[in-house]
């Protein structure tokens, strides 16, 4: 899972699959069209709606370990959650986040660069530093988009109604503070499928 771990005025939530339940395709294997709107929800509990698969985008093998900066994409599962992309693009008049009006994010087909992403150290003071290195798991990071140079973002003040519930807005917008920085909206935690995990690895579940 994709977790932030909130602010003074925003719980904490998880990257969450917000799927038009009453548009899926044909029995008797129903599956979530694309294109498919993502939320953070308060809900960080490993299911279906926050599970996603960290899959090579370099021709790395499968199991290799994830590296900063190093570009990777992100699935949902496979079966109902549909195998789609994470994905973003520069913001335009008719495409954008609903409420902010920020760069939109979303689960689609498309597997080309515009759903690339990277991971980089959450300190831009250590970045040079950790360049190359192995991702850990479980710790802070900021999730940038490769084509915009934009940071994955939950919003405080957008909310979007689910079918469960109130959940926040996500977009892709770096939100930087007095010491250009990124602020917690920018902050992410990958949590792994498995707990002992210390690295995070292509074509692993998360």
């Amino acid at each position: 899972m994709l977790v932030n771990m909130g602010g003074t005025n925003r719980d904490s939530s998880a990257i969450s699959i917000n799927a038009d339940i009453d548009s899926l395709t044909a029995p008797p294997t129903p599956v979530i069209k694309a294109p498919c709107e993502i939320t953070a929800g308060r809900n960080v509990q490993p299911f279906t709606r926050t599970a996603f698969v960290i899959t090579s985008v370099d021709g790395s093998p499968e199991g290799s370990t994830l590296h900063y900066e190093q570009s990777f994409a992100l699935k949902s599962t496979s079966g109902f959650a549909g195998g789609l992309c994470m994905t973003s693009d520069l913001r335009t008049f008719q495409k954008c986040a609903k409420k902010s009006r920020l760069q939109e994010v979303n689960l689609d087909n498309d597997a080309s660069f515009t759903s690339w992403w990277k991971i980089v150290h959450f300190d831009p003071q250590e970045r040079l530093e950790y360049e190359g290195q192995p991702v850990p798991a479980n710790v802070k990071v900021v999730i940038v988009h490769c084509k915009t140079n934009q940071a994955l973002a939950v919003l405080d003040s957008h909310i979007i109604w689910t079918r469960y519930g109130n959940e926040y807005e996500v977009t892709a917008h770096t939100f930087l503070d007095s010491h250009k920085a990124e602020q917690n909206n920018n902050h992410w935690i990958v949590c792994t499928s498995d707990p002992a995990g210390v690295l995070l690895q292509a074509n692993a579940g998360i």
